[in-house]
């Protein structure tokens, strides 16, 4: 048997208790036939496949749904060729329609017809070519379908007017008019009788594209060839000068129609009231709407609707709603094109309860609208009327109605029930913004906007829920917002609930991203570190405020100088104290003196001069005979060395007392040539006049063979040339009581 050779991916594993090992395809026995010749296990088998677990039998799957399961599942190659050929023994012209018309897609089909054509396995009939051009056209692959149609003489088979009708039509629903024309004239030239059948489709398309003056050319061109127009030929031709604005046009056609005897049905009524309701013309429409119903000519759901759109064009709401009920009245079901015109029109008036009743309506039928932004209209108009539990059901009936709700949606209401202090219901639902995800989906038309998150932050973080904040905020950051002031928030939430280094990292990201940071939200992490004993990242968020043009308040600079001169670390605090005295802050000086007198104890000495040196620059206090008594007391005398020439090379006033002690203590730690150095600097400026231990150490330096020193001292004291007192008027170094 052929079909032997079908492919095992198409068969269905048929697994019973009793005979778990055999395999079966289904569709493997073709007829009765097949069946009986197979073993008796094979029988049972494909009897229970056909069963439903109810113990009915399931009706088996037809060659056609296998032929394009197959053409859908595989691709298009010699060997799924083989294996259909092995399926189907014979075509017939049932089978390729019913195949052209289960395929998938437009592709799988074409490529069908043309193969079961070309490898001489049937020569297809009008119903088939029918088929393939309308589904060509459906998929606008036009030019196959052309050639498609203008091969069909070539196969013995004819042509009439249907074939090019489709064709026309699908031009136009493409867009592709010029194409359409050419057809349209290619039937006179073929031969191809044109009826008004063929103008009628021929009218519709160049209309749509707002060709009215050929329209109306072809129109006595028709009329020429004695075709005469049919009601729904006018129809079409009042539609389409409507739709190009052309409201004379419109009514002589509307006229000569009437001339002709024809009489306008509901369709003919229903264009020419749309036609008036776009020249926002209502009295016009309202005229024939009366019309309409005095020649027992029922108004249908259009009908209304078409007047009810025109009312609330011209804001006549009121004129709408009285439309609405009347249609209500006579058993006419409004759809939903009517609620989603009248809906709009009743929030721009102000008419919430009338929106809240129709919303209910629309709910209990379950009727969505073919417009979705009403919704938003319809939440702003409840929240401008204070209603937010209407607002909150207007949600309720999007997800009641399966409309997909956007994170704009949530906005609206998050921000008005923040507004009105009703904080639990926005939390609500924001966690269910957050937990669905909705800020995330990429088919969001309506994004949630700063007026609705930035509240809804702001209160999280006032209120110790900053990472619920964060959550969002970050959803909000893939959607690329950066706004400073969710930003400035979230630091200060994480900040007063104790966790700097959360708030340091949302810093960090507004500083790659060039987000602009607040002074006060800078304060409280700082604080938020300092609380925690983290003195050096309070020092690294203090540089980046300052980085940033801030200019921290002078206890933020004492509060970080302190906590890190308290750990120890007493060059970082020198270094917030330089920034300190940068800054232009000349407070908390006692301080300044702790961490110089500990540079100073600690061996930094270039450091603490260059400290002193930045105070003297910018007006600051300093004392350094405090500090130099200090220093010899505790036996720093190199510190106490150094320091002293800084003063001298400075002209600073230092009393004398301050230049003994120094001495003092370089003579008793045996540093004979440092104070022999030190009183030369000292007697040249004229510091000094008798030191008690001055005949001590010109005997030390002979003691240390330093005689040529010990020679040049004696002879400075001889000759008389040290002064008495500390030289007087030079620049001063305050000093500090």
């Amino acid at each position: 048997m052929a079909f032997l050779s079908v492919s095992r991916r198409y068969h269905v594993n048929l697994k019973p208790k009793a005979y778990p090992r055999i395999s079966i395809p289904l569709h493997f026995f073709t007829t009765t036939q097949d069946l009986n010749n197979a073993p008796p296990q094979q029988q049972e088998q494909v009897a229970s496949a056909r069963r439903d677990p109810r113990g009915k039998t399931r009706s088996p799957e037809k060659i056609e749904d296998i032929i394009c399961r197959m053409m859908e599942n595989r691709a298009w190659t010699t060997r799924l060729q083989n294996s259909i050929r092995a399926l189907v023994p014979e075509f017939d012209h049932s089978l390729v329609y019913n195949v052209l018309h289960g395929a998938k897609n437009s592709e799988h089909a074409l490529q069908f017809f043309r193969w079961v054509e070309r490898a001489g396995l049937i020569r297809h009939d009008r119903e088939a070519h029918m088929k393939i051009i309308q589904i060509l056209g459906r998929a606008s692959k036009l030019n196959h379908a052309r050639c498609i149609l203008l091969d069909m003489p070539k196969k013995g088979v004819e042509w009439d007017e249907d074939f090019f009708v489709v064709l026309i039509d699908s031009y136009g629903r493409a867009g592709i008019v010029q194409e359409a024309v050419k057809i349209f004239q290619k039937m006179e030239e073929l031969g191809v009788d044109r009826t008004i059948k063929s103008y009628d489709a021929f009218f519709k398309v160049i209309l749509r594209r707002g060709r009215y003056m050929m329209a109306k050319r072809y129109f006595n061109k028709m009329l020429s060839e004695g075709i005469e127009p049919t009601r729904h030929t006018y129809n079409i031709m009042l539609w389409g000068f409507f739709l190009s604005l052309r409201l004379d046009a419109a009514n002589r056609f509307y006229e000569d129609m009437k001339t002709r005897g024809i009489s306008p049905d509901v369709v003919t009524y229903n264009t020419m009231i749309n036609g008036y309701t776009r020249f926002k013309r209502m009295e016009e429409a309202e005229n024939l709407f009366v019309e309409m119903k005095a020649k027992n000519l029922a108004p249908t759901v259009i009908s209304y609707t078409t007047m009810i759109k025109g009312y609330v064009a011209v804001e006549q709401v009121d004129d709408g709603l009285r439309l609405f009920d009347e249609m209500k009245s006579f058993g006419i079901k409004p759809n939903a094109t009517t609620y989603s015109t009248l809906l709009p029109g009743l929030c721009d008036a102000g008419k919430t309860n009338e929106a809240k009743t129709i919303l209910k309506e629309m709910v209990e039928r379950y009727v969505a609208p073919k417009d979705n932004s009403i919704f938003i209209k319809l939440l702003n108009s409840q929240c401008k009327s204070g209603d937010l539990n209407a607002a909150a059901d207007v949600l309720k009936a999007m997800i009641r109605l399966s409309i997909p709700t956007e994170a704009g949606h949530y906005g609206v209401l998050i921000e008005n029930f923040c507004k009105a202090n009703e904080f639990d219901r926005a939390v609500k639902l924001l966690d269910k913004l957050v937990e669905k995800e909705i800020v995330l989906r990429p088919e969001n038309s309506l994004e949630i906007e700063a007026n609705a998150y930035n509240p809804m932050i702001q209160y999280l973080c006032h209120h110790g829920q900053t990472g619920k904040a964060e959550v969002f905020f970050r959803q909000l950051m893939k959607k690329g917002v950066l706004d400073p002031i969710a930003c400035n928030n979230l630091i200060r939430g994480h900040a007063k609930e104790g966790n700097p280094s959360l708030a340091f990292e949302i810093l960090k990201i507004m500083g790659r991203r060039g987000v602009p940071k607040d002074a006060d939200a800078y304060k409280l992490l700082i604080e938020s570190y300092l609380r925690k004993g983290e003195p050096a990242d309070a020092k690294t968020t203090l540089d980046s405020m300052i980085e940033d043009g801030h200019l921290p308040e002078s206890g933020i600079f004492k509060s970080v100088m302190e906590s890190l001169f308290e750990d120890g670390r007493i060059q970082t605090a020198s270094r917030v104290m330089k920034s300190m005295v940068e800054k232009g802050v000349k407070d908390h000086m006692d301080l300044v003196f702790k961490i110089v007198e500990a540079l100073l104890m600690r061996g930094h000495v270039e450091e603490a001069l260059g400290r002193i040196e930045l105070l003297m620059q910018n007006g600051g206090a300093t004392n350094l005979d405090s500090l130099l008594s200090i220093l010899s007391e505790k036996g720093k005398t190199i510190a106490a060395l150094k320091l002293l020439d800084f003063g001298l090379e400075r002209d600073c006033n230092i009393d004398v007392s301050s230049y003994e002690k120094v001495l003092d203590a370089l003579l008793s730690a045996g540093k004979t040539l440092n104070a022999y150095s030190i009183l030369c600097k000292i007697m040249e400026k004229g510091g000094i006049g008798n030191w008690s231990s001055l005949e001590d150490l010109i005997k030390s330096l002979n003691q240390e063979g330093n005689t040529k020193q010990a020679d040049i001292l004696s002879r400075m004291v001889k000759g008389g040339r040290a002064a008495s007192g500390s030289k007087k008027g030079k620049k001063e170094a305050a000093v500090a009581s």
